[in-house]
């Protein structure tokens, strides 16, 4: 529960940064909203952290909730359904915590919405997400939208899909250590890692737009890959971002513990910051092929028989002498 004076300065914030919704320049609600998508372990949250470092751009930890299932036009309170829904999603495990607004400060924000859309409505949490950082701008970090590309575009037609491609065994050797991994097995890792990133591209063809970026190049070039970015989602590029990991540890701090309604703890604080403890240093170009020592030969061989060929088609070599990036650099696919 908020305190009195902490809602008191959340709605001075307010006041000014979320209920004037008044068009400015660079500051409209549709200007361009990055939507940073990938297989888990590419590299989105080192994305999310650069770009949220921009003194114009906040963006939130994972949310999840737009494309949870929005009921028939005929609801009785919509708003109230939206705020439960939203603050209690996902429903097993709840993660508003993690955005440090408070559930009634963000109730009386949405009985200031009229009329009311649900799409105003998340407009509404990320404009407050980003009024705490007195930032103008938003934008979203949640890997796995990349399954739901569409939908999202139909309901948020300024979303700027970046889809971060990271060499599948390499999201692999880091993905199956994790709480929220598929399973241990190659096979499983590789097809999951293949369905993510085809899913990606095949709803690329119909999205207005969409940016695709190598985590290799992102980690070897750090600031031309930044730079194309920015230009895609119309913010100027400041170099301040090349330091995101000067602010990485605090952002992180954002991360709570995840518990089920009847108090089973699922994942705790510590072991979700552990998992981004690489976003706290400059990028490492060493580190890339840093699957291979992970990995056993057989476990590579395993990942190539289910998605060698896509690999290849990538651009990367499935070739025991190869190292893990892309073969030359590959055309930037954007639109």
């Amino acid at each position: 529960m908020a305190t009195t004076k902490s809602v008191a300065s959340i709605r001075r914030w307010f006041s000014q940064a979320v209920f004037n919704t008044r068009a400015r320049p660079g500051q409209s609600p549709q200007a361009p909203m990055p939507m940073i998508v990938g297989s888990p372990r590419s590299g989105t949250t080192l994305l999310r952290l650069m770009l949220d470092a921009h003194p114009e751009m906040a963006i939130p930890p994972e949310t999840g909730f737009l494309t949870m299932q929005l009921p028939s036009a005929d609801v009785e309170n919509p708003k109230k359904w939206f705020a439960d829904a939203v603050t209690h999603f996902p429903p097993d495990a709840p993660g508003w915590q993690d955005f440090g607004i408070a559930r009634e400060v963000f109730e009386q924000a949405l009985g200031q919405l009229e009329p009311f859309e649900y799409a105003e409505g998340f407009r509404l949490f990320y404009r407050m997400y980003a009024a705490k950082f007195q930032k103008p701008r938003w934008g979203d970090k949640t890997p796995l939208y990349c399954l739901s590309m569409l939908y999202v575009q139909q309901l948020l037609p300024e979303a700027h899909f970046i889809h971060i491609i990271r060499d599948g065994r390499g999201s692999a050797a880091s993905l199956r250590k994790q709480w929220f991994s598929p399973g241990d097995s190659m096979a499983v890792q590789a097809q999951y890692w293949r369905t993510n990133v085809t899913a990606a591209r095949e709803a690329a063809m119909q999205c207005q737009h969409y940016l695709e970026v190598r985590y290799e190049n992102l980690i070897s070039n750090t600031e031309a890959e930044l730079r194309r970015i920015c230009d895609f989602i119309q913010l100027e590029f400041d170099p301040v971002m090349l330091r995101y990991h000067e602010h990485s540890a605090s952002r992180l701090l954002e991360h709570k513990e995840r518990v089920t309604h009847d108090g089973v703890v699922i994942v705790g604080e510590t072991q979700r910051r552990a998992q981004q403890i690489r976003t706290t240093q400059a990028p490492i170009p060493q580190l890339l092929t840093s699957w291979r020592d992970a990995l056993s030969a057989a476990e590579i061989a395993e990942f190539n028989a289910v998605a060698g060929d896509f690999l290849q088609a990538l651009g990367y070599s499935v070739s025991p002498e190869a190292n893990q990036a892309p073969e030359g650099h590959p055309e930037p696919t954007s639109w």
